[in-house]
């Protein structure tokens, strides 16, 4: 086990997959598992012999797109060379590009981890995830940044507490602009056409 400090920028674990440079730009966002993991901290602990890693005091961690802040982070690496990151702070934060758009997935919670074997975040206590102008919040949040698919629950239920309640803000998408004329107050008058009122008194 050794110690490094004074803020260093990591390139480690390098997952086992070849970068696809053929990828075309607009699905960059789903190669972000197979970049390598970059880390900055005020600290670091690593023990090799666990294959765990401590990064302690404004961590930043950042593979492609993806981009997590935090107070601390710990890394452990499986035997098939995939990460698990712990991100803790009172407001640890997520950041990644959404597939072929130019807007992001944000998510805070005071916990999230990180999972590069399934491509999965889960966000704990205090969780919010926003996408667009949709914003969900729980005490835990599941997000698949694969599918973009989101799954929200309250927590687990004491029995002197009442059960706490998700909530989500879902924004109305915009209305296509109507280009047709309004429609007139009276009906309109045609050339030829007499009031029969009119032949009356002919």
């Amino acid at each position: 086990m050794y110690r490094i400090s004074n803020k260093l920028l990591l390139a480690a674990f390098l997952l086992p997959a070849f970068l696809l440079l053929w990828t075309p730009a607009c699905f960059a966002e789903h190669a972000d598992r197979h970049e390598s993991m970059h880390l900055e901290a005020d600290q670091v602990i690593m023990d090799d012999a666990q294959q765990i890693s401590t990064f302690i005091g404004n961590v930043r961690l950042s593979q492609g797109t993806l981009l997590i802040r935090s107070d601390k982070v710990v890394v452990t690496q499986d035997k098939d060379g995939f990460n698990h990151a712990a991100a803790y702070g009172k407001n640890a934060e997520f950041r990644q590009k959404r597939e072929g758009l130019e807007e992001y997935v944000e998510g805070y919670g005071e916990r999230i981890e990180y999972d590069t074997r399934t491509d999965t975040l889960n966000f704990f206590e205090n969780a919010r995830l926003k996408r667009g102008q949709d914003e969900v919040s729980g005490e835990h949040i599941t997000y698949s940044a694969k599918s973009e698919i989101f799954q929200v629950d309250s927590g687990p239920r004491s029995a002197n507490a009442p059960p706490q309640r998700v909530r989500a803000v879902l924004q109305p998408k915009p209305k296509e602009a109507d280009t047709s004329p309004p429609a007139p107050d009276h009906p309109p008058i045609t050339p030829g056409t007499i009031s029969p009122l009119l032949n009356e008194h002919e």
